[in-house]
């Protein structure tokens, strides 16, 4: 298990911009993080400010940190980011508001050097409330993101 100290050691992000609070399973090709929403989330005072929804976008961002938690695990070189290059088949089935806990978990479809594939879903409660196909791809800290050939 990895709390928000260990995460931070990972990944670069950080408040209010680091999304994942803890991860429950490390694996080679799966991982489980968890993400508390809180109704102190910046994004809630306009999100909407008479029904606090947490923007899909968003859980999207959570799902890809955590598949970034399992990519740059892995790594020996931790001069490495991991950057979000693609996102299909997202679905958004409940909304998620202040007091869930979000359980996200990431399988991996494809792994190559510099690219993975991950296939990944959220749940609150039991229930699905997002899921996502998701592509990281890595990069050296400070470089730009390349377009793949």
């Amino acid at each position: 298990m990895l709390d928000t100290q260990a995460i931070k050691k990972i990944l670069p992000h950080r408040y209010p911009m680091l999304l994942v609070d803890r991860i429950l399973e490390l694996e080679p090709d799966r991982i489980v993080g968890i993400k508390n929403v809180t109704g102190n989330e910046p994004f809630f005072a306009g999100h909407f400010p008479d029904y606090p929804v947490m923007p899909g976008v968003l859980i999207i961002e959570a799902m890809a940190q955590v598949a970034g938690v399992l990519v740059l695990s892995q790594l020996a070189d931790r001069q490495k980011v991991v950057f979000l290059a693609t996102i299909d088949q997202a679905k958004f089935r409940r909304p998620v508001v202040p007091g869930d806990q979000l359980r996200i978990e990431m399988k991996v479809v494809k792994r190559k050097a510099k690219v993975a594939k991950m296939n990944g879903m959220a749940t609150v409660d039991g229930k699905v409330v997002a899921e996502a196909e998701v592509m990281c791809k890595l990069a050296e800290l400070g470089a730009e993101l390349a377009a793949e050939d």
